[in-house]
């Protein structure tokens, strides 16, 4: 895979002189105008053996591009709060906006090539982390982001021979970094699992480039042109691609009954009652948080339901049980224009909370396959491959230890007429109806039946639906305290077992 980046390749002064102008030139135009159109992401993932040239050619981008618009970005050691956070965390933090570059050292294929090239995990654990990089990229393509992959490649020879060079010039010897010496000594194992991540992880919508770093004249050339041709592609690119989409029904009603059907809506609480169990469950609540095993996980709570159903209260009786410090809410609406810049999950990403603290979604990334599906704000192809890159995105906290709790509070079209009522007829509740709501009513089959499609493709094992019956609030509110706390107990039971053996 390497031969190619190994033979030598050498670039004239004379030939790069009279090129680079051209390209440089090129190169600022296709940036001003992606820049213009805000249509693309734009991530340059930097790798490659030590020495081979990265810094110097990241550096010169910057000067013949605008650097304005370009940010440079590098991983080093986890901090203490991206350890308690999902790996993803922090490249999700990083991610470009539309009409800008984003140039990674340190992503995430350095940190699982170096992992695994000092033996801090298996190939199982290696084969996961391609994986999820697969799964990563491509929902960044199918956003509208460009990428970009550079190798940067030198022989073991060539390796050598530079450090040799380096350590008998006196002017230049403190170029050499620990880094490299420590490649010098793991070069095949580093190269042996460097093949086999390109090989697994190249795809049409994010090729590798692999580059020989040996002359700089031709490392520069090559990497201004492969990126000259990809910005000039995306520009090229139509605005709207038509994909034929086929979506698999699902929860087709045959003889009149759907998911939500299935609910007793006549369930409720007498007041006393309420009041009881409403103090045992937030009291339960309060003692699961201050436990010391909450050390090990961090606590998604989402909310989702009809207009009026009682997302706010339920929400408010969950916070009341705990010391403010313990927990975030995070009220969800339309994308701000930042947030529309990036990819949908990624304002959901920023809001995960590190170990031992609690966020509450009131609305969610569940509004990709529920509203935007529904009022047309993405098409089918987007909102039909959510279902996968949420239950990925899931996934990925559940493994990294945060509990994820997902209610839809359910009510009757008659009790949500009775509640918008009341909302207009009592001053301090009028703040609580909108037009839009209205608006939603009249759509209520159509979002009733996204709503059963989204539990029947996103509940899963890892982070399933609960169904809150919800024409009762007393009876919500302490469902929804109970399953959170159940939810607790058993990642708790969980946790203990693990740590046992």
């Amino acid at each position: 895979m390497f031969e190619s980046a190994e033979i030598g390749h050498v670039i004239d002064k004379e030939t790069y002189d009279r090129e680079v102008p051209a390209l440089r030139e090129a190169l600022l135009e296709a940036q001003y105008d992606l820049h213009q159109q805000k249509r693309s992401a734009v991530i340059v993932l930097i790798n490659g053996i030590e020495g081979a040239g990265k810094g110097e050619t990241v550096k010169l981008l910057n000067e013949w591009m605008d650097p304005r618009l370009i940010e440079v970005r590098t991983f080093d050691s986890q901090t203490d709060e991206e350890l308690a956070h999902p790996p993803a965390w922090r490249y999700w933090r990083q991610l470009p906006a539309k009409g800008r570059m984003g140039v990674l050292f340190g992503n995430w294929y350095s940190q699982m090539i170096q992992g695994r090239v000092h033996g801090r995990f298996k190939d199982a654990v290696l084969d996961q982390a391609i994986n999820g990089a697969e799964r990563l990229e491509k929902m960044l393509c199918n956003e509208g982001a460009v990428i970009f992959k550079f190798w940067f490649h030198l022989s073991k020879k060539q390796m050598k021979a530079r450090l040799k060079a380096l350590k008998d010039d006196p002017l230049h010897s403190w170029r050499i970094s620990p880094l490299d010496w420590q490649q010098s000594e793991t070069y095949d194992r580093f190269v042996r699992f460097g093949e086999r991540v390109i090989r697994r992880t190249s795809r049409d919508y994010a090729p590798w480039s692999i580059v020989e770093g040996v002359d700089p004249y031709y490392r520069s050339l090559t990497v201004g042109k492969i990126l000259l041709e990809g910005l000039q592609a995306a520009l090229n690119e139509p605005k709207t691609k038509v994909r034929a989409t086929h979506v698999a029904p699902l929860a087709e009603v045959q003889d009149g009954l759907s998911l939500l059907d299935c609910l007793d809506m006549t369930q409720q609480l007498e007041k006393d009652d309420y009041q009881e169990q409403l103090i045992t469950e937030q009291a339960r609540l309060s003692g699961l948080m201050r436990d010391k095993r909450m050390r090990r996980h961090a606590l998604v709570s989402v909310f989702e339901g009809n207009d009026a159903a009682g997302k706010g209260g339920s929400i408010k009786r969950v916070a009341a049980a705990l010391d403010p410090r313990q927990y975030s809410i995070v009220p969800i609406a339309a994308p701000s224009e930042d947030e529309r810049a990036q990819p949908y999950l990624w304002r959901f990403w920023r809001q995960i909370p590190g170990r031992g603290k609690f966020t509450i979604f009131d609305r969610s990334w569940y509004g990709r396959v529920l509203v935007e599906r529904v009022e047309g704000f993405c098409t089918p192809a987007d909102w039909m491959r959510a279902y996968g890159e949420i239950n990925d995105f899931e996934e990925q906290l559940r493994d990294a230890g945060v509990i994820v709790v997902k209610f839809w509070l359910a009510i009757d079209k008659d009790v949500q007429l009775e509640r918008f009522h009341e909302r207009e007829e009592i001053p301090f509740k009028r703040f609580k109806i909108t037009e839009e709501d209205w608006r939603n009513r009249e759509k209520w089959d159509v979002y009733r039946k996204a709503v059963c499609d989204m539990v029947d493709r996103t509940s899963t094992e890892i982070a399933p639906w609960t169904l809150v019956e919800a024409n009762d609030k007393r009876w919500a509110r302490v469902k929804v305290l109970r399953t959170i706390n159940e939810a607790l107990e058993a990642a708790f039971e969980k946790s203990d077992k693990k740590h046992k053996k």
